[in-house]
């Protein structure tokens, strides 16, 4: 595999790894994983995958936001075809960030020399807006247990955007208002407010060890090679 950058965004915890396409007049080969080279990457050192999700969806989507504990589940994330803008928000308590949510575009074109992995840990809640007809793969730490599985809604009022790239939160704010892509359990699920102050919230928390979902709260904010 090889790795061109890895991009830390600006919640510092958050990761895109960008790996590199070997192009000539037939098309492409790519190595998209490796556990070695991931291995030399702050944040997901020891980190190991044990499911594979994919799923498809129509443009106008909205996906999440979604997160899990016993066992925490934190998700590598790449669009196969289409494009796609990745969600993530910080629910952990005492995190300066708790409540901020940012936006990351992962366009899936064959005619690109790389393409990119977003790596969202455990302690942030994950979703997607897709603005085209998509195909997603995600790994997975942890498998799905839906019990200990909770959302908050993308359409909460009390979430803070400020983080977030304009031109990709003016997009989600063309789709959310009208779209009927949007399943039930997500657009009903509770605000940040709420959730915090459920019991449940305290899964998740800044001091916690990293072997119980959280990354390192110093994590490097520097672009690395």
């Amino acid at each position: 595999m090889k790795i061109v950058v890895v991009d830390r965004l600006a919640l510092p915890e958050v990761a895109v790894i960008r790996f590199a396409r070997f192009r000539d007049h037939r098309g492409y080969f790519t190595e998209h994983y490796r556990t070695s080279d991931f291995d030399g990457i702050d944040g997901l050192r020891g980190v190991g995958f044990c499911q594979m999700n994919e799923s498809y969806s129509r443009a106008g989507t909205i996906r999440g936001l979604h997160f899990q504990w016993n066992p925490y589940q934190g998700k590598l994330v790449r669009a196969v075809t289409g494009r796609l803008i990745d969600l993530v928000l910080d629910i952990r308590k005492g995190s300066p960030n708790l409540g901020r949510i940012i936006a990351h575009e992962l366009p899936a074109r064959a005619e690109l020399d790389q393409s990119q992995w977003i790596w969202v840990p455990p302690g942030f809640a994950h979703g997607m807006v897709l603005t085209e007809d998509t195909l997603v793969e995600y790994l997975c730490t942890g498998e799905w247990n839906p019990k200990c599985e909770a959302g908050i809604s993308p359409l909460a009022a009390d979430l803070d955007w400020s983080l977030c790239d304009p031109n990709l939160k003016a997009f989600f704010d063309v789709i959310a208002p009208t779209t009927d892509l949007i399943s039930p359990k997500d657009r009903d699920a509770p605000g940040l407010t709420e959730w915090v102050a459920d019991p449940r919230s305290s899964h998740f928390t800044y001091t916690a060890d990293h072997a119980e979902g959280v990354i390192t709260p110093d994590a490097p904010r520097a672009r690395v090679a």
